[in-house]
């Protein structure tokens, strides 16, 4: 009797999903959703890339120093991998329709909260809310777009969104200098509440349907939180460091995910199906590969806007016209390189980019307060072809390795690579100011340590993004994946209701 009930829970893994029949989305739905895809993609990076130019400003007026400052940025990115994962799997459960509308909200509320805080500690504190519902829109968009695109247009949807994200990207730092100089920082924040309103109507007006290859599952809560608690930890102890009490939080998250990983493994609903990474080693290098490559760049923007306005006294404006060059050159390569993911294997075309990405970084080294203008935009030329040619074919290469009731939790999984990716980034600036600078305010008698810290850095983010080339390069081919490694639920990628 006792053998029999565990041969019955080691055989239900997943529980039966009812699917509707296997019929393809029509154009006019694929346009509706690319197009909501379009407008939640953008408002997020711009919203983090107009607060990079913006934090001198915000550091001036609320007397921060550089570490507190990192913590604007950190806070956001933070919550946002914590909730990621969790709400994709809430959103393959419960519909992914249905939690990229709330998140959509949510995000547009505390950006409207933004543009009136008193205070740092409130500020920090409504940046963690936008991260919940950055989130629940990333945790769930790429999902959708994955849905309702077939693998022969499945790249080229994902070029145009990700460009979308890089159009965000772009006009952050240029229309976030304007707008911090003309208008005042909280100008950038107000911006996202028409956006996010009208993505809203969208949803609400055109989007018929949902999403959703879980249902009755049962949410994951336990290891949601070891999964959240670690993350936080690892992240709070790099704001630490060098102090012991930052070795240590970096080791207690360790463990902690090591603990979620053996908890999940047991449990017959996990918040994240471990055999995704056991036993594909397309999805488990291919999401490596974006955690490593957004490690070594994703503190560049950071980190040269403050050069630009610190140490060479530019506006924060002309910071940010500067700084254009290299998300509009992403938005550019980025359709390209996701049309190219549909005919060529995507891990030629993402191990390329990663490599240009290295030499950009290493040009990144050489960095002096003296350095030509020249040299900087054109090293910032090649990061962005390097970051064009890398995002979206390694995104395709994440999507189209799953079954079709796991794209919330490999888009929320994607994205956690990029957060953690992130805030691995941020935490190394962290570190590097806290030990080189110290806390201290960005005045002219620190210039010459902070221009220091620049080059541990950028020496750092060279042999990361280096290592992430072969990362990229041993993942296998895309064609050739055995999705799983998991049953099939079903061929319908979207349960219509």
């Amino acid at each position: 009797m006792v053998k029999e009930t565990k041969k019955t829970r080691s055989s239900a893994k997943v529980p039966e999903i009812r699917h509707t029949t296997d019929t393809p989305e029509a154009a006019t739905e694929k346009r509706i959703v690319l197009t909501i895809a379009i407008l939640a993609g953008f408002i997020t990076p711009f919203d983090g890339s107009a607060v990079n130019i913006a934090l001198p400003t915000l550091g001036a007026e609320f007397h921060m120093n550089a570490i507190a400052l990192s913590w604007v940025a950190t806070a956001y990115l933070l919550s946002s991998a914590v909730f990621l994962v969790p709400f994709g799997k809430i959103a393959d459960i419960y519909g992914r329709k249905k939690v990229f509308l709330y998140g959509i909200s949510i995000f547009s509320l505390a950006s409207l909260a933004m543009t009136m805080v008193p205070s740092t500690e409130i500020l920090i504190g409504i940046r963690v809310i936008q991260g919940l519902g950055s989130a629940m829109i990333f945790g769930t968009g790429v999902a959708i777009v994955t849905s309702v695109f077939p693998p022969g247009e499945r790249g080229k949807a994902l070029g145009i969104y990700i460009t979308a994200v890089y159009l965000g990207l772009s006009l952050g730092p240029f229309l976030g200098g304007l707008m911090t100089q003309y208008l005042g920082w909280r100008s950038i924040f107000f911006v996202n509440v028409p956006i996010g309103i009208m993505a809203v109507i969208l949803i609400l007006w055109k989007l018929k349907g949902e999403w959703a290859e879980c249902r009755g599952e049962k949410f994951d809560l336990t290891g949601s939180v070891i999964y959240g608690a670690a993350v936080v930890a690892v992240m709070y102890g790099f704001s630490t460091l060098p102090d012991f009490k930052g070795v240590a939080f970096i080791a207690a998250g360790i463990l902690g995910v090591i603990g979620f990983a053996l908890y999940e493994m047991r449990i017959s609903s996990p918040v994240l199906d471990i055999r995704l990474l056991t036993k594909n080693r397309i999805f488990a290098l291919s999401n490596l590969a974006a955690l490593i490559n957004y490690s070594a760049t994703f503190a560049v923007t950071f980190l040269l806007s403050l050069d630009l306005q610190y140490t060479k006294g530019f506006t924060p404006e002309h910071a940010g016209f500067i700084l254009i060059a290299q998300p509009v050159v992403q938005a550019m390569v980025s359709p390209m390189a996701g049309r190219l993911s549909d005919r060529i294997e995507p891990r030629i075309v993402a191990s390329a980019g990663m490599a240009l990405t290295s030499i950009g970084l290493f040009f990144l080294i050489f960095l002096t307060e003296t350095t030509p203008l020249w040299h900087l935009v054109l090293t910032l030329l090649i990061l962005g072809a390097g970051f064009g040619l890398f995002s979206s074919p390694n995104t395709n290469a994440i999507m189209s390795s799953v079954d079709k009731r796991f794209y919330g939790v490999a888009s929320g999984m994607n994205g956690t690579m990029r957060l953690l990716g992130q805030m691995l980034s941020m935490g190394i600036a962290m570190m590097i100011f806290a030990v080189v600078i110290g806390p201290v305010e960005i005045t002219p008698e620190y210039h010459s340590q902070f221009v220091s810290s620049l080059h541990y850095a950028f020496i750092l983010f060279t042999i990361f993004c280096t290592i992430g080339v072969f990362a990229s390069l041993v993942r296998g081919k895309t064609s050739s994946v055995v999705r799983t490694g998991i049953p099939e639920a079903g061929k319908n990628s979207a349960v219509k209701k």
